[in-house]
Formats: C-alpha cells, sequence, structure tokens
C-alpha cells in the first residue's frame, strides 16, 4: 500500500496539518479529485508552494476489505507529507478502521460530506450525509476516539445547506463532536457552475473556533488573498484551478514549461497510466496550446506521440 518510493524526498520534516492551520498564514491545498490527485500529482504541486494535499475519495468499505483495494487506491511515499487521505463512509465502523489502516502513512482522514454525484448519495456517501448531522457526528467521535494521536486530524469536507441555518448548525455539531477542521465548497449539492457563495463560507467561519478551508473557484493567488480577505478562513483548495495551473500557488498565471517538465520526470518515475498522465497534461496546456494544436495532441494515443510533441513544439524532454 505505501510505497518504498523515495526518489523525490524532499524535506523529511513536516509541518501537520493543524500546525500548518494555526500557524497565522493562509494554507494552501490541493483538493481530493477523483482519479487526478494521486501520488505523481501530488509531488508535482508540493514543488510549488502546495502546504497540504488531500488523496481522491477512497470507498472506506471496500479499501477496509481488500488488500488489492488498498494497493490500488492508496500510495504514497517519504516526500508525500503532510497528506490526508480522504474516505467515503457510512457508518463510523467502515472510516474509523480505515483511519488505523492509513494512520502510519499520513497526517489525517478526511470525511467526505460534499460529493453530489447520484451514485454516491444513492449509496449512503457524500453530499447526503449533510443531512445525516447524528451520523456524521457519529463516525467524527469513533475514529477520533480510535486514534489517540491529537496531531492526526479527523475532518470533513462539505457542500452547504440551501437553509444556511442548518450549515451553521451541521458545522458546530460537528465541531463539538471533535472534528479537526472543515472544508466548505460554497455551493449546494445541486449547483454546479453557480458562483460559490462567500457570505456562506463568512458565516461558517464567524460562528466556530476550529479552523475553516474553503473551497470552490480558486483559480489564481489573486483568488486566494481574495476569499481570504472576504472571509477570514485559514486556508483555501483548489481543484479545477490547480489541474488547470499546477503552480498556481507559486504565483504562476499559467502552467510554466518547468512545471511540465517536472510533471514527465515525476509520472513516468511513477509509471504513472498512460491515461492519466495525458489527461493531466490536457489540462495543463489549455491555455498554452492553441485550438488546433489542442485538437492534435488530446487525440495522441502514446507515450511516445506525446513526448515528440512536447520535445517539437517545446523543446521538453
Amino acid at each position: 500500500m505505501a510505497s518504498n518510493t523515495d526518489f523525490m524526498s524532499q524535506d523529511v520534516t513536516w509541518k501537520k496539518p493543524l500546525e500548518l492551520l494555526n500557524g497565522g498564514e493562509t494554507v494552501k491545498i490541493c483538493a481530493p479529485m477523483v482519479r487526478y490527485s494521486k501520488l505523481p500529482f501530488r509531488m508535482l504541486v508540493r514543488k510549488y508552494d502546495c502546504d497540504l494535499a488531500f488523496t481522491p475519495m477512497i470507498i472506506s468499505n471496500s479499501f477496509n476489505k481488500s488488500v488489492k483495494a488498498r494497493d490500488a487506491d492508496f500510495s504514497t511515499c517519504k516526500g508525500d507529507r503532510p497528506l490526508i487521505v480522504q474516505f467515503a463512509a457510512d457508518n463510523a465502523c467502515d472510516l474509523s478502521t480505515a483511519a488505523e489502516i492509513v494512520y502510519p502513512f499520513s497526517d489525517g482522514v478526511d470525511l467526505n460530506c460534499g460529493c453530489p454525484q447520484k451514485w454516491a448519495m444513492a449509496a449512503g456517501y457524500g453530499s447526503c450525509l449533510i443531512y445525516k448531522p447524528e451520523l456524521l457526528c457519529d463516525m467524527v467521535k469513533q475514529t477520533r476516539s480510535k486514534i489517540s494521536d491529537d496531531n492526526f486530524t479527523v475532518s470533513v469536507k462539505m457542500r452547504i445547506h440551501s437553509n444556511l441555518r442548518e450549515t451553521v448548525d451541521l458545522c458546530q455539531k460537528a465541531e463539538k463532536a471533535g472534528v479537526s477542521f472543515l472544508s466548505v465548497h460554497g455551493r449546494t449539492k445541486d449547483q454546479r457552475n453557480d458562483p460559490v457563495n462567500i457570505e456562506a463560507i463568512r458565516l461558517i467561519r464567524e460562528n466556530i473556533d476550529i479552523p475553516l478551508i474553503a473551497n470552490g473557484d480558486i483559480k489564481s493567488l489573486k483568488d486566494v488573498q481574495l476569499t481570504v480577505d472576504q472571509t477570514g478562513v485559514h486556508g483555501v483548495m483548489a481543484a479545477r484551478g490547480i489541474l488547470t495551473n499546477p503552480a498556481m500557488y507559486s504565483g504562476e498565471d499559467i502552467t510554466p514549461l518547468h512545471c511540465i517538465k517536472h510533471w514527465l520526470d515525476i509520472s513516468l518515475s511513477l509509471g504513472t497510466p498512460f491515461p492519466i498522465f495525458h489527461h493531466h497534461l490536457i489540462y495543463m496546456l489549455e491555455r498554452i496550446l492553441c485550438r488546433s494544436e489542442r485538437r492534435i495532441f488530446n487525440t495522441l494515443g502514446s507515450m511516445s506521440a506525446i513526448l515528440n510533441f512536447l520535445q517539437e513544439q517545446y523543446d521538453i524532454s
């Protein structure tokens, strides 16, 4: 499950999540993203001022039962810290057991209460949990009681309710249950492209005492500062923005060519599957290639074709 790969060992010391969140500086975070926020991408964004990274959402039930699932879903290495492992769970036993398994290899677990996909909600996962406060709090309590290390965080990532009073009430209940920090995506489960509700995030921040992370519409350092100024949150979490520009937290407006070079080195060294390797580059080159170049690049079907394209167009090898 935990890789011995340490070719990117970076600094072997790191700050724990709560140390970061209580340190007075805005914490810059890579969001949990299905397929995309795996080890190679986490190692890439850590080179560009990303302070904390999440794994993709992992189904806790399958993870607990199958060594094969654990090996497929979770890998890490020496420099991959601080790291939060996100789980989908519908009961306290599954979440707390999964937390015990990843405890030696990570700095915390996060309960997904934000995924709006129908399959997840039908299975009792994701954003349906924001309507089940007793269950959510029980999962937090039991997981917290299983691991005595106070530096190992138990957090929740959630969406907001249409009625913000329900959201504030849920956040306060989660805080009393012992959640270490909260990450809030400022949209309801039914909203997709609507603007993030900044007022909702500010309201939550004013009504809880634990650290709060804002998620949604973070696409540049300017967005980071604006969100912090408007809400007072302790950190920000980017998804689409950091996919398109993994160097955004270091102040780059578009993906720099040296970032693409780093992606080639990291992903090839870790044996990244071709579709993921390609899709990441499609995102990274989105604002670099013209339309005709994108059309060509997006249809490339082999590693050698991609490497040849980058060599010819940008002298990247």
